[in-house]
């Protein structure tokens, strides 16, 4: 092969959307949610949350703000008409809280599983549903076998999954589109986004 073929080929190759380059912003295929945050929607590829696809929440403490960072989508879904699913919460969602930040509480479904397989299978389950807008699943397992499993049973549909674990998982991979780790400051919530597609992750910010 002649060095004009291969760089040809190697062109070729560079242009297919599959492949990131790093420090290359490119068009990310898929739809997606602004989150309601300007400073993290010009952070994100696609400039907000990925529909279709995992989003992953790693923090070091339940309550570091990563489902305050969720409400303004997640009022705007319910406010369509569509199903927010909690499964497996470390705490009872508290009705008031949730109808003062914007959420039709009619639209609010709340799941405790008795296992780790029955929250990813309920989980799954519910993705088949056409009005479910968004899933929110804490766990504390690194299951990737499940995470890969709940990625798939995304794809092709509008609904975003937002996935909860500790941050000691930000080591293992993960099959998530995007990966945040969220800590809590006196300031607000402080983000680093660990993975996403179609560009390199960014510096930290805050968001308040």
């Amino acid at each position: 092969m002649s060095a004009q073929s291969a760089r040809k080929d190697l062109n070729e190759l560079l242009r297919h959307r599959a492949i990131w380059r790093a420090g290359a912003r490119t068009e990310v295929a898929g739809s997606f949610l602004a989150t309601g945050w300007s400073s993290l929607d010009t952070q994100l590829p696609g400039g907000g949350w990925p529909q279709g696809a995992l989003t992953e929440l790693l923090t070091d403490a339940s309550g570091s703000g990563e489902v305050s960072l969720l409400m303004p989508a997640l009022a705007a879904l319910s406010q369509r008409q569509h199903w927010i699913a909690w499964l497996n919460t470390p705490w009872i969602p508290f009705p008031p809280v949730l109808a003062a930040r914007g959420l039709d509480l009619k639209r609010v479904l709340t799941i405790r599983p008795e296992s780790t397989v029955e929250t990813f299978w309920a989980a799954e389950q519910l993705l088949t549903a056409k009005e479910l807008g968004a899933v929110l699943l804490w766990t504390d397992q690194a299951n990737e076998r499940g995470l890969r499993r709940l990625q798939l049973a995304a794809e092709g549909t509008q609904s975003c999954v937002f996935v909860f674990r500790p941050a000691a998982h930000a080591q293992h991979s993960s099959p998530a589109a995007l990966r945040l780790v969220v800590k809590a400051t006196s300031k607000g919530s402080q983000v680093d986004v660990l993975k996403c597609r179609g560009r390199r992750p960014s510096q930290s910010l805050l968001v308040a």
